[in-house]
């Protein structure tokens, strides 16, 4: 067993803290948002993952996890001090790591020795070293171990993980951050700093990649008859490539992918080379979106101006109420411009959440596709699939419908009477 602390109450921090605590160690998460700590001390959760809850109860309960404002108190006793803080993007594509630095001035002094500082949050090539030289102790190390976490799937993937990076300069420190855990398995990764925080860039970047290549391949089925699912389950099934991410959808986005996928391309910039192949699978994406909000225009005849369109789905992916960067806003936006009248429904999402003023927010699926010209399946809620499509295709000004996941029965939809169209399918 291990004390940690754990530096940052967001989804990652949060997701550390408890099954850090589930394993068996003794943790303390961090913030400085006292109404959040608050809650937190009362088992409640700010975000939708599942597992988390329970976990959160659980530690709270056999005094495992405790939650503390002020980061300089709860380090003082910790063998390791997990660092799970915001790294946003700026302007330029470069990644903003001035929380991280300071937090880490914070600390320096009041740290005991011996110490291991455990980077987890996303930052830059180089800025292991960074953190160890702004801490200036030789009696403190820094260790690099990059989050690969789903949202939707946190919790399992901490607990049941494809690998575990580690990046450390000295082997002990490393060994040590090994032994946190010992209890999960999943091989190890040691690697230099570098390399572990080149891995977690490489990781995202290489999944979009997928993604976009999908998309566009979609598009490609459809412009020469062939049919997607086939032509997936075929190239899936060549063990080089593999099955995962060949679903084609409306782009993809969320927290990480966007910040990540600039990011590299930033810093293969500024270290003298152009990574022209993630700037096109950057623009590609953004194609994707476009070619959604095209298909709703060619099933309504090329004209959207005072159209009614129903959004199902607002969250960039299912299992989760993150609004962050989702291509469903994304295609919303250009859908708008087009003079679109928008009215969405997505079960984790409602009137007080975070979305833009020209999307109406449904409380049901119903309210939501009545006298609308138009559906548009943006998000991969179960809900959609099981949803009770004759009754909707009733309720419609006309049944049209763009699945822009694949959700749904292609031969049944139209057999119902909607104008159909989706991702290549044939």
């Amino acid at each position: 067993m291990s004390t940690i602390s754990v530096i940052g109450a967001g989804y990652v921090g949060l997701t550390t803290s408890a099954c850090l605590a589930h394993i068996g160690h003794e943790v303390i998460c961090v913030d400085i948002d006292q109404e959040k700590i608050r809650q937190l001390q009362q088992g409640k959760i700010p975000i939708h993952e599942a597992g988390l809850p329970e976990l959160v109860q659980t530690g709270i309960s056999n005094r495992s996890l405790q939650f503390v404002v002020g980061a300089e108190n709860a380090v003082t006793s910790s063998e390791f001090v997990f660092l799970c803080l915001p790294t946003p993007q700026k302007e330029d594509g470069r990644v903003d790591v001035d929380t991280v630095l300071s937090v880490v001035n914070q600390i320096r002094e009041v740290i005991s020795p011996g110490t291991i500082i455990v980077n987890k949050s996303t930052v830059p090539v180089g800025t292991n070293t960074t953190l160890a030289t702004t801490i200036r102790r030789d009696d403190v190390f820094v260790v690099s171990n990059p989050e690969f976490l789903r949202e939707g799937a946190a919790v399992t993937d901490f607990l049941q993980p494809d690998r575990i990076v580690i990046g450390a300069n000295d082997s002990k420190a490393g060994d040590r951050v090994a032994q946190i855990y010992e209890s999960i398995d999943a091989p190890i990764v040691r690697v230099d700093p570098a390399s572990a925080e080149t891995i977690k860039y490489a990781t995202n970047s290489f999944l979009a990649t997928k993604v976009s290549f999908v998309n566009g391949l979609a598009a490609v089925c459809e412009a020469v008859g062939a049919d997607i699912d086939a032509v997936t389950a075929g190239l899936g099934s060549d063990t080089r490539i593999g099955p995962r991410f060949l679903q084609p959808g409306p782009g993809w986005g969320g927290s990480c992918f966007p910040k990540d996928m600039h990011a590299l391309v930033r810093i293969a910039t500024d270290a003298g080379y152009e990574f022209d192949l993630l700037r096109a699978v950057i623009s590609a994406n953004e194609q994707q979106f476009e070619r959604i909000a095209t298909k709703a225009e060619r099933l309504l005849e090329g004209d959207l101006v005072g159209r009614n369109i129903a959004l199902l789905g607002l969250t960039y992916k299912a299992h989760t109420d993150d609004l962050r960067n989702s291509p469903a806003i994304e295609v919303a936006h250009r859908l708008a411009k087009k003079g679109a009248i928008l009215r969405a429904y997505d079960p984790m999402v409602n009137s007080t959440s975070d979305i833009p003023n020209e999307i109406e927010i449904a409380t049901t699926i119903e309210n939501a596709v009545n006298q609308a010209d138009l559906a548009v399946v943006l998000t991969e809620w179960p809900e959609f699939a099981s949803a009770n499509w004759p009754v909707l295709a009733d309720l419609m000004k006309s049944p049209r419908l763009v699945d822009a996941r694949n959700l749904l029965d292609r031969d049944s939809m139209i057999e119902l009477g909607f104008r159909y169209d989706d991702l290549g399918r044939t």
